[in-house]
């Protein structure tokens, strides 16, 4: 079973005491063979159609390790947002999820935070998050509602924690960024920090490339013939890429584990950065 590997001494796997994790989606191209373009469709292209089919999915990592789990794939015409709904349920308490805007909505937060993880998202610019409280570390709490209906009579709202900031300085930063999260005591979480912490997203695209370039190879289409045979393909390989990332997070902890002859230790495998990107 594919799950999340890391331990306490696993490098840029932890924000505290979360396990850091985060959900993302992609595309694979498959053998351009009638019944893969009549189960799984392709895109549109100038001038025509995309020269191969495609896939889907959608996936969680676990970020200091680059496992990935829980993912799941469809046809290319299947939305990420919809197909995001299967992961959730591999989802655990005692997790941190970071994900991009395009997930954020009421029933998504709602169903992901059911499972028990805590969620830092990011927030499209023209979700409407009044202020109803200020922290003393700049962040504030609001509601998130169902409906513009439910919003305007206050009614069955979720209360988030949102944090707001700018990257001054950064070459082709957006003017401003807005953050939501569960954990609403900001003593448990600072703001800096879990600004800092969200573009920590982005080893997911480190984890797919991985998966989809390095592993698969670059410009090669999974061969498989038939709808069964692609989807077998996918979960082949998604195995392949657990068993080494497996291989390598398991001789990193070995290598660390054994001192040199004038005691020093070698460094450990980390898949984790601080950097802001």
């Amino acid at each position: 079973m594919v799950q999340p590997i890391a331990v306490a001494a696993t490098k840029g796997a932890w924000y505290r005491a979360w396990r850091l994790v985060s959900a993302d989606g992609s595309t694979l191209d498959v053998a351009d063979e009638k019944g893969n373009n009549e189960a799984f469709g392709r895109p549109g292209a100038s001038g025509g159609e995309s020269a191969y089919p495609k896939i889907r999915f959608v996936s969680l990592v676990e970020n200091g390790t680059h496992v990935l789990f829980g993912s799941r794939m469809a046809d290319y015409a299947t939305s990420e947002v919809a197909l995001a709904k299967t992961i959730w349920p591999s989802l655990r308490k005692g997790m941190l999820c970071l994900a991009d805007r395009g997930f954020f909505g009421f029933e998504m937060w709602k169903q992901a935070a059911a499972t028990g993880a805590d969620l830092l998202w990011r927030v499209r610019k023209n979700i409407h998050l009044p202020c109803e409280k200020r922290l003393p570390d700049g962040s504030y709490l609001s509601r998130i509602y169902a409906s513009q209906q439910d919003q305007r009579r206050g009614r069955n709202g979720i209360v988030v924690r949102v944090i707001a900031y700018r990257l001054e300085g950064i070459e082709g930063a957006e003017p401003l960024y807005r953050l939501a999260t569960t954990i609403l005591a900001h003593e448990l979480a600072p703001v800096t920090e879990l600004a800092a912490l969200y573009h920590e997203r982005w080893e997911i695209e480190t984890a797919f490339d991985e998966l989809k370039t390095h592993l698969r190879g670059a410009h090669i289409v999974l061969r498989s013939k038939t709808p069964d045979l692609v989807r077998q393909e996918f979960y082949g390989l998604r195995m392949a890429h657990f068993a080494v990332r497996g291989l390598m997070i398991g001789i990193g902890a070995a290598v660390t584990r054994r001192p040199l002859p004038h005691h020093r230790a070698y460094g450990s495998v980390h898949g984790g950065s601080s950097r802001l990107r």
